[in-house]
């Protein structure tokens, strides 16, 4: 069943190429963006039923053909309990915004140019996460860069441009230190297999060059994941990113940053880990208290979700940086959950700009229950599930993340762990206050709102609004009719609530969200074994 995997990434490859043809155009290309990320979620799903869970430490229909003879390069892909979650929420999530595309051509056109960018965006997302040779991770791991640079500066918003040179520049930086680091390893090591370096466990290289490659391997990963302060270029791709640029950058992309510690950083350099972990786990708090702050700080709700996920990466990092099975566990189960909460908060946030016309906090007012009471409730879910209410899958990660760093691995000081656990509690709350300040000012309260309540104007005038008292009167879109009264609601049936397209994007990551809420062991006792494996610790569960 090998073949598997290879039609995985060749199925969305395949339909990126069809695509070159002028038949495809407007809708047409959106339906076959649908069929042909519709095909690839089912292959993912066969990948996950045909799975050996009895064995989920061991990697799994494996493909090894030689790829360079000369230089030892192996087109090497497989799965195990770590990569498989990775790959089915690559497949669902890519799945979900084709859906989400369908019926509304994207801000900048070109339909067909976004279905084939992001059809080449998956190819390599999920072969980042099916990669087991060094350089050939290293290649899907760059594939991601070129699409998603599109995405942001085609179809993003007003400052799209410096926001894509900016996302390009950091991640190009990052991944040559990157590559810097993969080559010392194969340089020491004389291979670039990575399930044969994960056996050796560190075996036959030096502790100071582990720490020299750790070092390196892990900016470059730091980088993606986003880790403080190489973070500055998130608040401004998500910023600028279109809707369904915003919910794979924050989904998926992030997530290959922080599946690189897991499946090459700590397991092939062990001792380099070892040593670097106090000032990862450091790092990784500071994250989290800066991202909070930084979220009380911010007026615009896409920017607001981008410095939590500042934040909730940062409880992911403090996870890998316990060394322990159930601090790697915790940043696992983390990383699915971000990817299924902040997937949601981005497709509401998309939703709301929609139909407000603005992501603006000020603008938006309140009252959003009583006016769209559908999108209020799921924003009002996806917050509290972000914020890590116990029943809801944000609260594992977390949770055993702080408790990982209670006690951690053998070697590592434990009053030190102790205090990024603290300040990790501190940061959960700050992280509760942000989200009730928000949710308080934008589905309670009076409505302070500019808001299209009607057609379009037959004249092209100025039309300006108050934005409240005292506060200063601005131009807005021409041409649109705006509610101007404080307190004031458009006409019922004016302003449309959730729709059926988008309840089919959205609930998926709802009811998942609650499923591993309620039933963490489902992907604990998947990632469990795995986590055992690369921690050298032998097959149990962790």
């Amino acid at each position: 069943m090998n073949w598997l995997l290879l039609a995985l990434l060749a199925v969305p490859l395949a339909g990126a190429a069809a695509l070159t043809a002028p038949a495809f155009a407007g809708r047409a290309a959106g339906r076959f963006g649908i069929a042909v990320s519709a095909l690839t979620f089912l292959l993912a799903v066969v990948v996950a039923v045909v799975f050996d869970y009895g064995d989920a430490g061991r990697m799994q229909l494996e493909t090894d053909w030689s790829w360079i003879p000369g230089l030892d390069l192996r087109f090497h892909l497989g799965v195990d309990g770590i990569s498989l979650p990775l790959v089915v929420l690559t497949a669902l999530l890519s799945l979900l915004c084709f859906v989400h595309l369908a019926g509304r051509p994207p801000d900048g056109g070109r339909v067909r140019a976004l279905v084939f960018t992001l059809l080449v965006l998956e190819v390599g997302m999920i072969g980042t996460f099916l990669a087991l040779d060094l350089l050939l991770f290293f290649v899907f791991f760059e594939v991601v860069l070129v699409p998603m640079y599109f995405v942001i500066a085609i179809w993003g918003g007003r400052d799209r441009r410096a926001a894509a040179v900016k996302f390009i520049l950091y991640t190009l930086l990052g991944s040559a230190v990157l590559l810097l680091g993969l080559l010392v390893i194969w340089a020491q090591a004389g291979t670039l297999d990575m399930v044969e370096l994960t056996a050796r466990h560190g075996s036959g290289i030096a502790r100071s060059v582990q720490i020299v490659a750790f070092l390196a391997v892990g900016i470059g990963l730091a980088v993606k994941t986003p880790m403080w302060p190489l973070h500055t270029w998130l608040p401004d791709a998500h910023t600028e990113a279109p809707t369904v640029g915003s919910v794979l950058l924050a989904g998926v992309l992030l997530k290959m940053g922080s599946y690189g510690f897991a499946r090459i950083a700590i397991p092939i350099l062990p001792e380099g880990a070892a040593a670097l972990a106090p000032w990862l786990g450091a790092l990784a708090v500071v994250g989290i208290i800066y991202g909070s702050l930084a979220c009380l700080a911010q007026r615009d709700l896409k920017r607001m979700i981008a410095y939590s996920s500042v934040g909730h990466m940062g409880f992911v990092l403090l996870g890998f940086a316990t060394l322990t099975p159930v601090g790697v566990n915790a940043a696992l189960f983390g990383n699915i959950a971000h990817g299924l909460i902040t997937g949601l908060l981005f497709f509401l946030a998309g939703g709301i700009k929609e139909r407000y016309g603005t992501a603006d906090l000020v603008r938006l007012g309140g009252g959003m229950l009583r006016r769209l009471p559908y999108i209020g409730s799921l924003l009002t879910f996806a917050c509290v599930a972000s914020l890590g209410l116990p029943g809801l899958a944000g609260f594992w990660g977390e949770m055993l993340a702080l408790f990982g760093a209670f006690r951690p691995a053998a070697g590592l000081s434990r009053p030190l762990f102790l205090v990024f656990m603290t300040v990790g509690g501190v940061g959960t709350v700050l992280t509760a206050a942000y989200f009730l300040v928000m949710l308080s000012r934008v589905t309670h309260g009076r409505s302070r709102e500019t808001v299209p309540v009607g057609p379009p104007l037959a004249s092209a005038e100025e039309v300006r609004v108050v934005l409240g008292p005292g506060e200063p009167v601005e131009p807005v879109a021409t041409g649109t009719a705006v509610a101007e009264v404080e307190g004031s609601h458009p006409p019922a049936g004016r302003l449309a609530d959730v729709t059926s397209r988008e309840l089919v994007a959205w609930v998926p990551l709802v009811a998942l969200t609650i499923l591993f809420g309620v039933w963490p062991k489902a992907l604990l006792d998947l990632t469990g074994p795995a986590v055992q494996a690369i921690l050298g610790l032998g097959g149990g569960a962790g």
